[in-house]
Formats: structure tokens, sequence, C-alpha cells
């Protein structure tokens, strides 16, 4: 598809695929990335409804961190697990050394 083509939901998807494993990105940094800078939630609503498609929703977190998406996963701890599994350290529901794993599409794309 192309990209003029895709709805704001399935640019928001097509980022989010770009994440790389280990590293995790926020909101807003992807409305940044698609010219919507204010759109922090929209982009969290489109990451509501991604958990039935290839997406690696579990990489996208609040600004500070926080796993504020996890309840739209199965289970309890899901979104944690699957963080942890590709080694990042979550604590209290909040990525440690967020710096680190951080990974802006601004500057990385």
């Amino acid at each position: 598809m192309k990209p003029e083509t895709l709805n704001f939901f399935e640019k928001v998807y097509e980022i989010a695929k770009l994440i790389p494993y280990g590293r995790v990105t926020n909101y807003g940094a992807i409305g940044n990335y698609l010219g919507a800078p204010r759109s922090a939630r929209m982009v969290g609503y489109a990451m509501n409804g991604s958990h039935r498609k290839d997406i690696p929703a579990h990489r996208v977190v609040n600004r500070k961190g926080l796993l504020t998406g996890k309840h739209h996963f199965d289970g309890t701890n899901l979104m944690q697990q699957l963080l942890e599994n590709e080694g990042i350290v979550v604590i209290d529901n909040q990525i440690q050394d967020l710096e680190k794993v951080y990974w802006d599409p601004l500057k990385e794309l």
C-alpha cells in the first residue's frame, strides 16, 4: 500500500512495526514522526486496536516509560513479560533506564 493511501491508524502501525527488538518508543514520538505532534492520545487509540495484528504494541509506552497500555494485553503482565523477554527491565510498570532503550523515529528513520 502506498503511504498516501494509509489512514492514520495504519500509519501508526507501520511505524510501530519498525521499532527494533529490545527498544521502545512513546505515543508522542510516533505522532511527531507522522507530522501530528498533538496526537499522542490518537496514537494510543490506534495501539489499543493493534493486538490482533502483527504489531509490536508492547514496545509503545507513555513518555515516562509507564506501561499505560498493559490492560489491553491478554493476561495480567503480558506487556511486561514481552518487554522483559527482549531484555528491557520493568519495575512497578515502568521501564528502567528508559533513555538507553528509547527509540525516536524522527532520529532513527
